[in-house]
């Protein structure tokens, strides 16, 4: 067997475009609420009442705590989230949304699930879990991967 795959073939390829086309979806379909893919993802992960530490968000995002905090400002100068110090820990703090960061939320939530509907009337459930297990699959192993 040849090892000069080319890279539009490997596995890795394929999840980077089919992840970028989507993302790049999202942001056009949530421009018109004002927010973007990544903005409406962390608002439908931020639990309502206990609130989400920085960390759990930036671990969500993939991104380190330093990197989120730029986007945490703007949503806060926005009026979207306000952020508390954790009472029993005040060196961990938590963010929780306002009344305009749920109306956002439920915008993005309604694209998402638009969205899943869509893909799911155009892929057979067979063919839908078979993909969820690869992925899992490919994520286990990638965790795994020691060269």
């Amino acid at each position: 067997m040849q090892n000069n795959v080319k890279h539009q073939e490997t596995i890795d390829y394929f999840l980077k475009i089919v992840w970028q086309t989507v993302a790049n979806r999202y942001n056009q379909l949530v421009t018109e609420f004002g927010i973007t893919q990544s903005i409406g993802y962390l608002l439908i992960n931020i639990d309502e009442k206990e609130g989400t530490t920085v960390s759990q968000a930036a671990a969500l995002l993939g991104l380190k705590s330093t990197s989120l905090s730029r986007m945490l400002s703007q949503l806060e100068k926005t009026g979207l989230i306000y952020r508390e110090s954790n009472q029993g820990d005040k060196r961990s703090v938590k963010i929780y949304l306002t009344p305009l960061g749920k109306e956002k939320r439920h915008q993005a939530r309604a694209v998402v699930k638009q969205f899943n509907n869509y893909l799911d009337s155009h892929i057979s459930e067979a063919d839908k879990l078979y993909l969820t297990e690869m992925l899992k699959k490919i994520n286990k192993l990638t965790l795994n991967y020691k060269p």
